[in-house]
């Protein structure tokens, strides 16, 4: 449905969606990329604080931090260059109070693991809801030993995916709200052939100059013979027209009349007048016809 208004509109009013449509979405690929770049800039940022503040627990001031990698979408690592030891709640509290100073989010996974055999030496779950999160063992020491921490954002795909939806329902309400505005104007703003002359038949609008019926934003094509007649008709609205007045007038410049020609064309009138029932085109029988309006 959508998409035959949009082919019933003027190519202006097309181009215009058509631009309206790329200049958005352009719009929320540039600000999607510099969302996510500004995003990973900001964890390593913080979690690099991280990583200062534990090596000042474990009184070592001069060992470095290894460059933080983001690993995989949302998921980053940090590593030291020496051993540490420290304690879990120590760690989750650095984590919390660095990620609250750079407003990233919190819902996150926290993983340490023993450089050596790679088994997980802590981990634990923070929820925004901090009643969900789960931290286990906060209290249990981690011996000095090599080791990495991981951090795993578990709401950033479908905090994404959820402002992706949103903009393109976003998109979609503006262009049919635009379409709907469009279309009122044009049925409310009447055009150069809705100014012409015309003459009312019940629901129907009449432009003899035109050669057309119009009924709401239906236009129907008529013939200059079934024209002709039709105006003579709309003159004359519920009187009897007899047939050789309309034969007279319609036929009489032209040459050879064929008997059936006037009733023929008295039918196809009839048909393309059908969708009005308050309007009848009736036959008079051995006199001629009558358009029969209720007003």
């Amino acid at each position: 449905m959508l998409f035959a208004v949009i082919m019933n509109r003027k190519p202006a009013y097309l181009f215009v969606v058509v631009l309206f449509l790329m200049l958005f979405t352009w719009m929320f690929s540039c600000s999607g990329n510099e969302s996510k770049d500004d995003f990973s800039e900001q964890v390593k940022v913080s979690l690099r604080n991280v990583g200062h503040q534990l090596l000042l627990i474990s009184k070592d001031s001069t060992s470095l931090i290894l460059p933080v990698i983001e690993i995989d979408k949302s998921k980053y690592k940090l590593s030291f260059q020496n051993q540490l030891s420290f304690e879990p709640e120590n760690l989750v509290a650095i984590i919390k109070s660095s990620f609250n100073k750079a407003n990233i989010p919190n819902n996150y996974r926290v993983e340490v693991f023993n450089c050596v055999d790679k088994e997980v030496a802590y981990s634990y779950e923070m929820q925004l809801n901090e009643e969900k999160s789960i931290i286990p063992c906060a209290g249990r020491f981690l011996p000095k030993g090599c080791y990495t921490i991981e951090v795993k954002f578990t709401d950033r795909l479908t905090s994404n995916y959820n402002k992706k939806i949103f903009l393109y329902i976003s998109i979609f309400s503006v262009l049919v709200f635009l379409l709907l505005f469009f279309n009122k104007r044009k049925q409310t703003n009447p055009t150069e052939d809705d100014n012409s002359t015309y003459a009312s038949i019940g629901s129907f609008r009449f432009y003899p100059e035109q050669n057309k019926l119009v009924k709401a934003a239906v236009e129907i094509s008529l013939s200059k013979k079934e024209c002709e007649l039709l105006e003579i008709f709309a003159a004359n609205p519920n009187q009897i027209i007899k047939r050789e007045d309309l034969m007279k007038q319609v036929w009489e410049d032209n040459g050879v009349f064929v008997g059936r020609s006037l009733d023929t064309y008295i039918s196809k009138l009839r048909k393309k007048l059908q969708d009005d029932t308050s309007i009848k085109l009736t036959n008079v029988h051995g006199v001629g016809y009558k358009l029969e309006v209720n007003y």
